[in-house]
């Protein structure tokens, strides 16, 4: 494996691999080789993960980051200051408050995309059209038309489009796939438990306010309404709004099912159905629900969604995590930790998450760093690299990260309407259900044009 220089961001620390490398590399996933060029990247959407995701890219690839986009000019000037004191070259990259300029401006071999959930989809297929691979945050899309078009995009400009579930990139997860699922020690499984206790929702009820003059709120809300501006919607605020997010189902259960999808092989469920809403926390601006059940169904095998906003958690050990049930043993997984306990005889089973402090030293003074999860996103950010290298499919690959959004939408989707979703995706239509057919595309405000599959 070559090495690049020898300072701290050289493309992988040290004599040997990461811990996390090394279990990616052990399964078959990770980034065997070094490749021969600096990768020219953008970041569109500069807020919290978007960064997050961005930081951990300089620490394990030869980048340079070239342009930042963001509606918010503090943010923007900000994150620019950040990037400048953590890429290699130390350049201040290009800020710019509209991606369609930036696409324009730049040659680019990468964009990453931070935007809040209503955003995804356009700015995604125009950096593909535009020439780069894409790195896109889940859920990837607002509605499951939208997801379409962005895997007809990636596979029709031949884009590697990897997903920010990197739930499949976690080494203590994907050991417990390896050593746990894989190796037989479940026995046939038929039933999956998957849950988030989080008290996440935003129940604050405020005033409309004039908006800051540092804030493009047009541009902000772009395809999605327009709401009245009741505050810098940054990380939190957005989420509690089902006009730029998909709810706790399309932000915590896309993570946990997906993970459920890719431990156990799993496609498009068979039937989705859920029943939920606003059940204790009324009378906030907050429109998703805060109580909530989804049930995906495959073949004797059902894998079955809760979340509360209130009260306690069923499992105070594991408020955010999957339960996979079989017939000789259980695996209880977080982001934290797994067990396996057998079903009679047999040796119970403890891994806990991978941290990698001592190696990047720089994670400990990163502002909002989920620590715990930083060994995954690099791992993933490798995964990503490899594809593009070896022109090849990622591990959370976009069609991947659409069967996970589309089936949390159609949960969504199951409760506003009362009745189940079987969703052909073949047709693109919720079979027997014209009005449901009809909300799998949302309409878009002026003068944005909603993706189409057969148009992209």
């Amino acid at each position: 494996m070559n090495n690049f220089n020898n300072d701290r961001r050289r493309f992988i620390k040290g004599a040997a691999a990461t811990v996390a490398l090394t279990t990616l590399a052990s399964s078959g996933m990770g980034f065997m080789f070094a490749p021969d060029k600096t990768y020219r990247v953008a970041l569109i959407g500069t807020g919290w993960y978007g960064k997050s995701d961005l930081f951990k890219l300089i620490q394990v690839a030869p980048v340079e980051v070239v342009a930042l986009c963001d509606v918010d000019k503090n943010q923007l000037s900000e994150a620019g200051k950040m990037v400048s004191q953590r890429q290699k070259s130390g350049k201040t990259p290009q800020l710019y408050s509209d991606y369609r300029k930036m696409l324009a401006e730049n040659p680019l071999d990468i964009v990453l995309i931070g935007t809040p959930d209503h955003w995804h989809a356009l700015t995604a297929i125009e950096s593909m059209k535009a020439g780069a691979h894409v790195y896109v945050q889940k859920p990837i899309s607002v509605d499951v038309i939208e997801g379409e078009a962005m895997v007809a995009a990636a596979r029709k400009y031949n884009r590697v489009v990897q997903v920010g579930t990197q739930r499949r990139s976690t080494p203590h997860l994907i050991d417990a796939k390896k050593n746990i699922v894989d190796a037989g020690l479940l026995g046939k499984v038929s039933h999956v438990e998957m849950c988030c206790y989080y008290h996440m929702r935003n129940n604050g009820n405020p005033a409309t306010q004039p908006v800051p003059d540092f804030l493009d709120y047009e541009m902000y809300a772009g395809p999605a309404p327009k709401l009245p501006y009741v505050g810098l919607p940054h990380r939190g605020g957005w989420r509690s709004r089902m006009e730029y997010g998909n709810g706790i189902v399309g932000d915590m259960c896309i993570h946990m099912f997906d993970a459920t999808r890719w431990m156990l092989g799993l496609g498009w469920p068979k039937k989705v159905s859920s029943t939920g809403g606003i059940y204790v926390n009324k009378g906030t601006r907050s429109n998703i629900s805060d109580t909530q059940s989804a049930l995906f169904e495959y073949d004797d095998l059902n894998c079955i969604w809760q979340h509360r906003t209130w009260g306690t958690a069923s499992d105070p050990d594991f408020p955010w995590s999957f339960k996979i049930y079989g017939d000789k043993g259980t695996l209880q997984a977080d982001v934290y930790k797994y067990n396996f306990i057998p079903d009679g005889k047999g040796e119970k089973i403890h891994k806990d998450a991978v941290y990698e402090k001592e190696k990047y030293p720089e994670d400990l003074t990163e502002p909002g760093i989920e620590i715990h999860t930083a060994p995954a996103t690099r791992g993933h950010m490798l995964n990503f690299l490899n594809a593009i290298e070896t022109k090849s499919r990622p591990v959370a690959d976009i069609e991947e990260g659409h069967i996970s959004t589309a089936s949390c939408i159609l949960a969504n989707l199951s409760m506003q309407t009362g009745r189940p979703a079987v969703y052909d995706p073949k047709k693109r239509i919720v079979v027997g259900d014209p009005e449901m057919t009809a909300l799998l595309k949302r309409s878009y405000r002026g003068p944005w044009q909603h993706p189409e599959p057969n148009k992209v």
